[in-house]
């Protein structure tokens, strides 16, 4: 879960936050004057946002990958032909 608190509250309540990032994992993204300027999450975790949370922030209608994707793939490159490319005069 991730939740948005401004600089001003994290300072406040900086004990609390830092044992809800560690214990259950929580993420904070930190804001000064409406401005985003950090993230605070558990060590270790990924530094990026998935593909899914992208889709979220959007709020758009995006189609998200469905589980035979890559099996989809896959079988496309199984049915490719390999075109050796022609031999470089010496």
């Amino acid at each position: 879960m991730e939740s948005t608190i401004t600089a001003t509250d994290l300072a406040k309540r900086l004990s609390d936050v830092l044992n809800r990032v560690r214990y259950q994992g929580e993420r904070f993204t930190i804001e000064r004057n409406g401005e985003r300027i950090a993230t605070l999450a558990p060590a270790g975790a990924p530094a990026g946002i998935t593909m899914r949370e992208v889709v979220e922030r959007l709020g758009a209608d995006f189609a998200l990958l469905d589980e035979d994707f890559a099996a989809d793939l896959e079988q496309v490159q199984r049915e490719q032909s390999i075109i050796e490319p022609p031999a470089w005069p010496n």
